[in-house]
C-alpha cells in the first residue's frame, strides 16, 4: 500500500515563495524584492535634494506609494504564511519589514517622517540568504554572539566612561569659565566628550595653559580609550566557535540558522 501524497496547501506554497530561496520561484522573489528596496531607497534619498524633488516630487510621490502598498501586502503574507505570527512580527527581520512600510502612513501626519523609510536598505540583507552566502550567515551569528556576550563589559565601560566626563567637564568650567565659552557644566561635559572621542569640533576651545595641558591629557587618553571595546569584542570572537548553518527558515516562527541537518526549528521545535 503506497503513501498518498500530501498536496502542498496555498499557504505552504506561499511560505516557500516568500521565505525560501532554494526554488526558482522563491529565488526571483526574493531577487525582485531586493530590487524594489534598493530602488524605493534611491527614491527616498533624491526626493530629499530639493533641486531634484521640486522637479519630480509628484513622480516619487506616487513611486513611493506604490512600493509602499506592494511592501505592505508582502508584510501581510509573510504574517499570514507563518505558523506563529507573533514570532516573525517581533523577530528582527518582522520588525524591520514593519519599519519599512509605516514611515509612509505616517507621513500623513507627520510630512518628514517619509524619509525614515531609508531603513529599508537594512532589509537588504537577506542577499546573504538568497545568494546562499550560509558562511556569512554563520560568521554573522558569531559576531552577534559576541556582542551579546560582551554587553556587560562594554555597559561598565560606558558607565565608567560617562562618569569620567563628568568630572573632566566639571573641571574643565572650574578652570576655563564661561568667559572662555565654558557657559555651564553640561556644555562642558559636551566639549569633555567631544575631545575624548577625538573628535573635535572645534566650536569650543580651551584659552588657558592650565585648559590646553588638562586637553592635551585628555586627547592621549581618548586613544586609550577608543581600543577599549575591540579588545572586549575581539577576546570574545576567539571564544567564538565557527559553525556552518543552513538557510532554512522555520515554518511555524521564520527563524533562520539552523545547522544543515537540522530536522527540527532550534527556537521553536517546529519541524523543520
Amino acid at each position: 500500500m503506497t503513501k498518498e501524497k500530501i498536496k502542498p496547501t496555498l499557504k505552504h506554497k506561499l511560505h516557500e515563495i516568500i521565505f525560501e530561496a532554494d526554488t526558482k520561484a522563491g529565488k526571483l522573489f526574493d531577487v525582485v524584492l531586493i530590487a524594489s528596496i534598493v530602488i524605493s531607497v534611491i527614491v527616498v534619498m533624491l526626493d530629499s535634494v530639493r533641486a531634484i524633488s521640486d522637479k519630480y516630487g509628484e513622480f516619487f510621490f506616487y513611486i513611493e506609494w506604490f512600493f509602499t502598498i506592494i511592501f505592505t501586502i508582502e508584510y501581510l503574507l509573510r504574517t499570514y504564511t507563518v505558523g506563529k505570527p507573533f514570532k516573525y512580527v517581533f523577530s528582527f527581520f518582522g520588525v524591520v519589514d514593519f519599519l519599512a512600510i509605516i514611515p509612509t502612513y505616517v507621513a500623513f501626519f507627520f510630512p518628514a517622517t517619509r524619509y525614515f523609510a531609508v531603513v529599508r536598505i537594512l532589509r537588504v540583507l537577506r542577499i546573504f540568504r538568497v545568494l546562499k552566502f550560509v558562511q556569512y550567515l554563520g560568521e554573522a551569528k558569531i559576531l552577534m554572539s559576541a556582542l551579546k556576550s560582551s554587553r556587560r563589559k562594554i555597559t561598565i565601560f560606558i558607565f565608567t566612561v560617562f562618569t569620567l566626563v563628568v568630572i573632566l567637564g566639571s573641571l574643565m568650567y572650574i578652570i576655563e569659565g564661561e568667559e572662555n565659552g565654558f557657559t555651564s557644566i553640561p556644555r562642558s561635559i559636551y566639549w569633555a566628550i567631544v575631545t575624548l572621542t577625538t573628535v573635535g569640533y572645534g566650536d569650543i576651545s580651551p584659552q588657558t595653559n592650565l585648559g590646553q595641558t588638562l586637553a592635551a591629557f585628555i586627547m592621549i587618553l581618548g586613544y586609550g580609550i577608543i581600543a577599549v571595546p575591540t579588545g572586549i569584542v575581539t577576546s570574545e570572537l576567539s571564544n567564538k566557535e565557527y559553525k556552518v548553518v543552513s538557510t532554512q527558515v522555520c515554518k511555524e516562527c521564520s527563524m533562520e540558522g539552523h545547522d544543515v541537518d537540522a530536522k527540527y526549528c532550534k527556537y521553536c521545535g517546529a519541524k523543520i
